[in-house]
């Protein structure tokens, strides 16, 4: 396959001397984030917690968007440095009068992680018709992202983390039916098809950024067991999944594809602080580090596939995007 670089990036491991044993509170050291202000998506839960107690940890403020204020106000609670404000990501309105109330408030953003999801569901909709995980996985970041551009502008040197998966492994983007009208719908499919809408967003995203010093990350965290990503299998689902990954050993050790929430979070806090990633964007990480591009037919339990790093696929996806939220990148 046609090598993919942009820019200074190259799609192959930097060798970071981390690797999938790694914790987040490793990878932050004893890095200082006084003064910068960030928004975790997801932020209340899973390895979404983990990220926003290490950042804040830091010194940095934190703003958690959520669906259920009381449930997240709860589970952050303890940790300071912490905002928690209403947002829906299904709800085009609700993303609109998040980022008008953050704007308005005239701070910079200095890291947008965009980490909420929701994995293999029943077929849902939202109100305009459009898959629940395209449009809460995706289309949602993609409003909110957009609409926080000049906050992302402000802070002179922003990143913005968007959370995909290995599970774009099982397809890419279906532009004839993203929101399955027409196909029989499948939840797997239709999930990896938003954790690759996820890895080509990153790739458009930092593109379009990179000449104001944005840059934009996708990564895989890991399979964490331990969250509630998976609150719509059926417990036999769950356990078929677990068993196949860990291949009968513990949790977090080196060589199974399971962490635990102090790893799984890992990735995503490198990907947002490291000075290793400097002058670096539109790549997809793991363990750590820059995941190697491989080929479409490749076995490996690892890497990035083609069609979520294609700039071509990534230019058509970000066209439909503002299609179907009618939101306009006009920076």
């Amino acid at each position: 396959m046609k090598q993919q670089q942009r820019d200074s990036t190259v799609q192959t491991p930097i060798h970071s001397g981390f690797g999938s044993q790694t914790t987040a509170r490793e990878v932050l050291g004893n890095l200082d984030l006084k003064g910068k202000t960030v928004i975790v998506t997801g932020g209340y839960s899973g390895i979404g917690t983990e990220t926003t107690r290490v950042l804040a940890g830091a010194g940095a403020t934190i703003i958690v968007p959520a669906r259920s204020l009381d449930k997240a106000k709860a589970s952050l609670k303890g940790i300071t440095n912490v905002e928690v404000d209403a947002v829906d990501l299904m709800e085009p309105a609700s993303i609109d009068a998040f980022t008008r109330k953050f704007l308005d408030s005239g701070r910079a953003l200095d890291i947008l992680i965009d980490g909420a999801g929701i994995m293999a569901t029943p077929l849902r909709r939202d109100m305009r018709g459009y898959e629940s995980q395209f449009s809460t996985n995706h289309l949602g970041h993609f409003q909110l992202t957009i609409n926080l551009w000049p906050a992302l502008e402000k802070a002179k040197g922003a990143r913005v983390v968007v959370l995909s998966s290995f599970a774009h492994v099982g397809g890419g983007i279906i532009f004839d039916d993203p929101n399955f009208e027409h196909t029989e719908y499948d939840k797997w499919r239709a999930y990896a098809q938003s954790k690759s809408a996820n890895a080509l967003f990153a790739v458009s995203l930092d593109k379009r950024g990179k000449s104001q010093n944005i840059r934009a990350f996708a990564l895989h965290p890991g399979v964490i067991p331990d969250t509630n990503l998976g609150r719509d299998l059926k417990k036999e689902e769950g356990t078929v999944v677990i068993k196949r990954l860990e291949n009968g050993q513990p949790i977090g050790r080196e060589g199974t594809m399971l962490k635990t929430i102090e790893q799984g979070a890992a990735t995503t806090i490198w990907c947002a602080t490291s000075e290793q990633l400097n002058g670096k964007g539109g790549v997809y990480c793991q363990d750590v580090d820059i995941a190697e591009a491989v080929t479409a037919e490749s076995k490996k339990p690892s890497g990035v596939r083609p069609w979520a790093i294609d700039t071509d696929l990534a230019e058509r996806l970000w066209n439909l995007s503002e299609k179907l939220t009618n939101t306009k990148f006009a920076f």
